[in-house]
């Protein structure tokens, strides 16, 4: 069957079609015939070398690609599951060698996969998983409860616009960051009060909550230059490993999606949020594997708003 990876590592260019073999779902598992796979910055460390070590157990090609949506075509033995041969699915996928998301069928465990939101397409659904059940873990580490105020930044991006809209849903305070052209986006989304962007965000939701918030996300990548926020006692979820200091009681939650790839309650319930309203899934541009090299030129630019999905 045909993939999008790397033989080499490199830019964007290094990515082409490869033949893989074909797979089967083993006790377990079931297999999805893609439609959409979506792109995310962590596909990038694959194709770059940044996980080369760990990709070093198996021989190239290498499948980036942690979201997959299309139809469910194939069930292993022993899964117990309302899903059937034909349905139209979405999973998390946790990349291993060949079997990524940028692939014509991918493998998962049956826990991975949940039915795509009623009135939505595999390309919108595609987009869901991996950042959804990211922005629920990170909700569920910080432990907040309703009535109190969460900070989201990079609030304009997939993982931070669903922690906006997961936080209202849990019955949060949010305050979140945007840059003036994306203002009114995060607005939309629900945040309840929004700061500039920048270097100085920390001072200015400070400025907005003088108690200071009890949680905040970091989907800006700014770590602990974010701490001068959070009161004493309070959570900082970080979506990349945090290297620094922490302080003032402040706890620092590492939020990796792996631990939720098999929560498929939380990601069935991220779907009927969806088909409620409550959370929004947001495509910047479908796109043709073929022309994977040049998605992610397109997102290593950075600005995108939504996600890029490749298309089989």
């Amino acid at each position: 069957m045909r993939a999008v990876g790397v033989v080499e590592f490199g830019g964007p260019e290094a990515l082409r079609i490869v033949d893989v073999p074909e797979r089967h779902a083993g006790p377990g598992e079931v297999r999805i015939r893609s439609a959409a796979a979506t792109v995310s910055p962590t596909d990038t460390f694959t194709r770059n070398g940044d996980r080369a070590k760990w990709l070093s157990k198996w021989a190239p090609p290498y499948v980036p690609g942690m979201d997959v949506a299309g139809v469910l075509d194939e069930i292993g033995e022993g899964v117990s599951t309302d899903l059937a041969i034909g349905d139209h699915v979405m999973a998390i996928v946790i990349p291993a060698a060949s079997n990524g998301g940028y692939a014509e069928q991918v493998v998962v465990p049956a826990e991975s996969v949940a039915r795509v939101p009623a009135g939505f397409d595999d390309v919108a659904a595609s987009t869901l998983p991996m950042n959804g059940l990211t922005a629920r873990l990170a909700l569920d580490l910080l432990g907040l409860t309703a009535g109190q105020t969460l900070a989201v930044t990079g609030a304009a991006g997939c993982f931070g616009g669903y922690t906006v809209q997961l936080a209202k849903a849990d019955g949060l305070r949010v305050v979140a960051d945007a840059s003036e052209a994306d203002e009114e986006l995060v607005r939309t989304l629900g945040a309840d009060l929004v700061v500039r962007r920048g270097d100085d965000v920390a001072r200015r939701i400070r400025a907005a909550v003088p108690a200071g918030v009890d949680g905040l996300a970091d989907g800006s990548i700014q770590n602990d230059a974010l701490l001068g926020a959070i009161r004493d006692g309070g959570g900082f979820a970080a979506v990349r490993p945090f290297q620094g200091e922490t302080e003032r009681g402040i706890t620092i939650h590492n939020v990796w999606v792996r631990s939720y790839a098999r929560e498929q309650a939380k990601l069935d319930r991220l779907r009927q949020l969806v088909e409620e309203g409550a959370v929004t899934l947001r495509v910047a541009k479908a796109i043709p594997v073929e022309q994977a090299a040049e998605a992610h030129r397109v997102l290593e630019k950075g600005g995108t708003r939504g996600r890029l999905v490749l298309t089989w």
